[in-house]
């Protein structure tokens, strides 16, 4: 179902704008609900020969206040980054996303400016979907009744979707993906989003320790604040070739070799040496064997990882690629 994403890094120009069905929201994830939201705008759009667009904020509202008010604490930690959530969305059948910033100008926005400025002028909004608690507008005035008054006058419809929860009644939200991964309970990520948890990027060069160690890795960037707990990590990696490749990953800071803090996501292919720089590649996170350690020396982590590479061909030998 995967669609040609039209990407808008603000409100499209005059000459691109063409009526559209529209949901609004951060997308962390695109979890099960956010898929059950972008399948109802899907079939709307279609339906009415609309084009299906998501509209979504950066930074995260959350985090923009959080760094106002110097609580960077308060800012929420991130599923996945820009590059994994449209290829994501655009899995789902979207058709255009526009990233709007979220800064000072739209944080004071009026909510009749936000309705008639964005919504209508910018967007041509003529069908539009936001969940049941969707607030908007210069200290979140606006509601469900402000959209629905407005609709009748500019003329759009607007529609709601209630939380989409599992058999047990447990909500599929961005904050329960958060928490699983927090605490490496890759089980219930991998329920809430509908797919295993995965990093994506373009192999960079690293110090080439892994080399010296006997276990050469692939390395990647990591976006800041995110969402998984620093460890040790059954994955697969997709993008060397035709099949995925068996492998053990460490997401974390590296404190035993290093202490800048910055996260760094390594891989260690299990099936033999690969020419990866420069490709770009899809971590799929299968299983935890441990949280990040530092150790005493080389010789200590050396033996750690011989370890880690051990059990993550023993789960495969168990569960297969």
């Amino acid at each position: 179902m995967k669609t040609s994403l039209h990407l808008y890094r603000t409100v499209p120009p005059p000459a691109r704008r063409t009526p559209c069905a529209l949901t609004i929201g951060n997308f962390d994830g695109v979890h099960r609900g956010h898929q059950a939201i972008l399948a109802r705008l899907r079939q709307a759009a279609q339906e009415r020969g609309l084009a299906p667009t998501v509209m979504t904020f950066e930074p995260h509202p959350r985090e923009y206040f959080a760094t106002l008010n110097q609580r960077p604490e308060l800012a929420p930690t991130r599923i996945t980054g820009l590059r994994d959530k449209l290829e994501a969305l655009a899995c789902q059948g979207v058709a255009r996303v526009v990233i709007e910033r979220f800064n000072a100008r739209l944080a004071d926005m009026s909510a009749n400016a936000f309705i008639e400025d964005l919504l209508v002028g910018a967007m041509q909004t003529r069908w539009l979907l936001v969940g049941e608690d969707f607030r908007f507008g210069r200290k979140r005035s606006g509601d469900l009744d402000l959209l629905r008054e407005a609709g009748m006058v500019h003329g759009f419809e607007v529609q709601t979707l209630a939380d989409i929860t599992d058999r047990h009644g447990h909500r599929a939200s961005s904050s329960e993906v958060r928490t699983a991964l927090a605490v490496g309970d890759l089980a219930r990520a991998q329920h809430l989003l509908g797919r295993p948890f995965h990093i994506s990027g373009h192999v960079i060069h690293g110090q080439k320790l892994g080399r010296t160690l006997g276990f050469p890795t692939m390395n990647l960037r990591v976006a800041p604040r995110c969402a998984a707990r620093s460890g040790i990590y059954v994955v697969r990696v997709h993008g060397l070739g035709e099949s995925a490749r068996p492998a053990v990953a460490s997401l974390g800071v590296r404190p035993t070799v290093e202490d800048h803090g910055r996260v760094l996501l390594e891989a260690h292919v299990l099936d033999g040496p690969v020419d990866a720089y420069g490709k770009l590649v899809r971590v799929e996170f299968l299983h935890k064997l441990r949280d990040e350690e530092k150790f005493p020396d080389l010789p200590s982590l050396t033996a750690a990882i011989a370890e880690d590479a051990r059990n993550a061909r023993a789960y495969f030998a168990v569960h297969g690629l």
